[in-house]
């Protein structure tokens, strides 16, 4: 009775809701932006003379953690009220072009989108260095095809291009999923749940190790975490047997 009384109060506490509301939030837009800039980039520095250096820079966030990422961000997002000059970054690009600065991370709803930024900013590196050599290993052959039948970059990339690559980006968007399911220290370091940033995450830490803690609350949030990442391991496996059995 005891640990069927903490999925009664997990499936009838708001806070709950409210997390894996924000955690579905952060699987949709994350991975997608992420996969997509970083195939983008890795597209684009294929054929610039400076690609490497763009992508040593684009790549350098990953060597970053989570709460150092979310430092920098902080300073970026930083509002200062009554009048003060603003030292935050968009603040101050918002005021230069007469713009009324805003206190960022505290807006419902839009504040997850920031704090999804400071993730995709760190991932979209890891992305593109994937994908870059994924795209390299296209033969030379498919592509003068494709131009010798007239057509144009935008058509190669998408229908050339993208589909001889699939199951690589398949890895990354996944790859990057199972992150997001996971994540809590950027939103511990910016807003520690509050204004409606709460994922599951930082819910199941806050309630192991804080006021007290209740380990059976806790325990009970993992295991949604769990259940979550059960269906990519099926397709992870299926896929893996897949490819065996193809060889």
């Amino acid at each position: 009775m005891w640990s069927l009384s903490n999925y009664v109060w997990l499936f009838g506490s708001d806070e709950f809701f409210e997390s894996f509301r924000n955690n579905m939030l952060w699987l949709i837009v994350v991975p997608t932006a992420s996969t997509f800039l970083g195939l983008i980039i890795a597209s684009m520095t294929d054929r610039i003379w400076w690609g490497n250096i763009a992508k040593s820079l684009i790549f350098m966030p990953m060597a970053i953690s989570f709460i150092g990422a979310s430092v920098i961000w902080k300073f970026i997002y930083d509002f200062r009220s009554g009048g003060d000059a603003q030292i935050g970054l968009l603040n101050a690009v918002v005021v230069f072009f007469g713009g009324e600065p805003q206190n960022w991370i505290t807006i419902p709803f839009w504040n997850n989108f920031f704090l999804m930024v400071i993730l995709v900013w760190i991932q979209t590196g890891f992305a593109m260095v994937i994908l870059s050599a994924a795209l390299r290993g296209i033969p030379d052959e498919t592509i003068e095809a494709a131009v010798l039948d007239g057509a144009n970059g935008v058509q190669i990339f998408f229908k050339i291009m993208v589909p001889q690559i699939w199951g690589t980006i398949a890895v990354v968007w996944i790859t990057i999923t199972i992150l997001v399911l996971k994540v809590f220290d950027i939103v511990l370091a910016m807003t520690n749940g509050q204004w409606d940033t709460q994922v599951l995450a930082n819910q199941m830490f806050d309630w192991m190790f804080r006021g007290g803690g209740d380990f059976g609350r806790g325990a009970v949030v993992a295991i949604v975490i769990m259940v979550l990442v059960i269906p990519i391991m099926v397709w992870n496996i299926k896929r893996a047997n897949a490819e065996m059995e193809s060889r």
